[in-house]
């Protein structure tokens, strides 16, 4: 023991204790747990399409002032964008992670301005493929054959489209009225599909598949027939009540006819083609238009914008009504109520509606006769045809998409069966097999940096006013002209993926965030990095992800 000044006697020790040699570890300096890695997540609106777009990719080439960059990115997925802008649920706007903010991006706005300006400045696909020597039928020329067909064109095959109508286009032409669908932009996206060697031939309807497959040695075949026939319903009529119905109604008035309905009409139904019944029955003089629906405006089948349209243009809705007799110029109609289950059920009360046409819109179904005879071929219980994921059929060869499968029967649906039948027929011609890479994770928006994006309002597209509008069957919205476009476009969060906004270069306190030029993005030098995560708090859009030490060395 050893007197030590100030009074205190304790043994001697030095400094700092000995490091433990055989258990600690090197501690002067930083030592990195974990280091920050650059990725790509998938942004909720590519993911939402069903066309499959990369619509982040071209409204990114929007931003940058490259309009035919954008438009060419974009038809590498869907070649029919003017129509799609225009006719288009967009599902893509009802994720868009924008819509957290302020409000989604106009994406359905931008894809239309993109279509246009290809139609009015002439631009023309790609051209296709060195020719592959196959051959191909599809019989159907909506939107899902189109699709098809274009794929396959592009991909080197020769392609032949067989369809009964007069003209291409199915419903799109046929279905949809021209207020929402002009038929000059239906007419110039499909002149681009066939000017890519893809012959259509109109007034041709298939009966025996077999025989056509093989007198005009097709080595595969597309089935998209759509669903052109309307489903019936016994409804107690005298013979001086004027029943049609809806399909044979819109197709008459897409033909140039302007059939006599009087003065007041009723659609019964609640889908979109009810709603376009209504709206058509307009235009053509109806001063009473109404709708009878069985259930209520939270179950009906039509999308919410259609009933409002319809509406706003004096369409009448009647909720919780089913037609149970017409006669003559009145419909007897029966009030409804919902279950505990919500179902309709009826009340025995019962009201008279005055009509002097009543319009049928109580769904479609498929012509698909011609295919209960191929061997192979089955059918589920509602009538559509039973497909593998790959969309071929029990007969090796045969494919079939759009409204012939079970899916949501909509254009963009259509689109994207049209290019995934594509890419399995390919393959099959090839002897291949189809392999996708695994998807990337979605980003949500509380993965975001939401405080690096201010405010901007969405641009809205103008509309025709209700009383001018069903006086005839001009377009009824207008489109983005290009400088809303662009800002549209500069709205986009660039959710999941890089945009070199050089967050991540400013931040770093080591310098170790080094620039690889424009449209590069960047590295990191990890002889610098100390896995701050710096950057990681600063990236706006969750391009970067901090992975433990040994994780992060596996990743880079």
């Amino acid at each position: 023991m050893t007197g030590i000044p100030g009074g205190f006697d304790r043994p001697r020790r030095d400094v700092a204790a000995l490091p433990d040699l055989l258990h600690g570890r090197a501690g002067a300096g930083p030592v990195r747990t974990q280091r920050p890695v650059y990725l790509d997540l998938l942004p909720p609106c590519n993911a939402g399409c069903p066309a499959g777009e990369n619509i982040q990719a071209w409204l990114a080439q929007i931003q940058a002032g490259r309009p035919e960059q954008a438009w060419r990115a974009l038809v590498q997925d869907n070649p029919l964008p003017a129509i799609h802008g225009r006719v288009c649920y967009h599902p893509c706007e009802s994720v868009c992670n924008r819509a957290e903010l302020d409000s989604a991006v106009s994406i359905h706005g931008v894809e239309r301005f993109l279509g246009d300006l290809a139609l009015e400045r002439g631009w023309r696909f790609d051209p296709p493929a060195e020719p592959s020597g196959h051959r191909v039928l599809v019989i159907g020329g909506g939107p899902s054959g189109l699709s098809a067909a274009y794929h396959l064109a592009r991909r080197g095959h020769t392609v032949e489209i067989r369809d009964a109508s007069d003209e291409p286009g199915g419903m799109m032409r046929y279905g949809i009225p021209a207020y929402r669908l002009p038929r000059d932009v239906l007419a110039g996206e499909i002149d681009r599909i066939a000017a890519l060697g893809v012959r259509i031939t109109c007034g041709h309807r298939v009966t025996d598949l077999a025989a056509e497959q093989r007198d005009g040695g097709f080595d595969a075949v597309f089935v998209a027939v759509g669903a052109h026939l309307s489903k019936r319903v016994d409804i107690p009529a005298r013979e001086a009540a004027r029943i049609v119905d809806a399909v044979s109604f819109l197709r008459s008035v897409a033909a140039g006819e302007r059939p006599v309905i009087g003065r007041r009409v009723a659609v019964y139904g609640g889908g979109n083609t009810a709603m376009d019944a209504a709206r058509v029955a307009r235009r053509l003089g109806a001063e009473e238009s109404m709708i009878v629906y069985r259930r209520t405006r939270g179950q009906m089948p039509a999308h919410a914008e259609e009933a409002e349209d319809a509406e706003r243009e004096g369409v009448r809705i009647n909720w919780l009504r089913t037609i149970a007799a017409v006669d003559g110029p009145e419909l007897t109609v029966e009030v409804m109520e919902l279950d505990q289950a919500g179902r309709p059920q009826g009340t025995g009360r019962f009201e008279t509606l005055a009509a002097d046409t009543v319009i049928l819109a109580l769904g479609q179904s498929t012509d698909s006769g011609f295919l209960r005879r191929v061997p192979g071929v089955e059918f589920t219980a509602d009538g559509t045809v039973v497909v593998s994921p790959s969309l071929m059929t029990g007969c090796p060869g045969v494919f079939a998409g759009g409204d012939m499968v079970p899916s949501e029967r909509t254009v963009t649906v259509g689109v994207g069966h049209g290019k995934k039948a594509a890419q399995h027929i390919d393959a099959y011609l090839r002897g291949a097999v189809v392999t996708r890479p695994a998807k990337h994770d979605v980003i949500q928006f509380d993965g975001l940096h939401p405080w690096y994006f201010g405010e901007a309002s969405r641009r809205d597209q103008t509309e025709r006013e209700p009383d001018d509008r069903v006086t005839d069957f001009t377009e009824v919205v207008g489109g983005l002209d290009d400088r809303e476009a662009a800002y549209e476009a500069g709205r986009c969060l660039s959710c999941g993926n890089c945009f070199e906004c050089d967050g991540c270069l400013g931040a770093c306190p080591e310098t170790a965030i080094v620039k690889l030029g424009a449209g590069n993005r960047y590295r990191i030098d990890l002889d610098r990095c100390t896995g701050c995560a710096e950057c990681y708090d600063q990236c706006p859009v969750h391009a970067i992800e901090m992975m433990p030490e040994q994780q992060g060395v596996a990743n880079q």
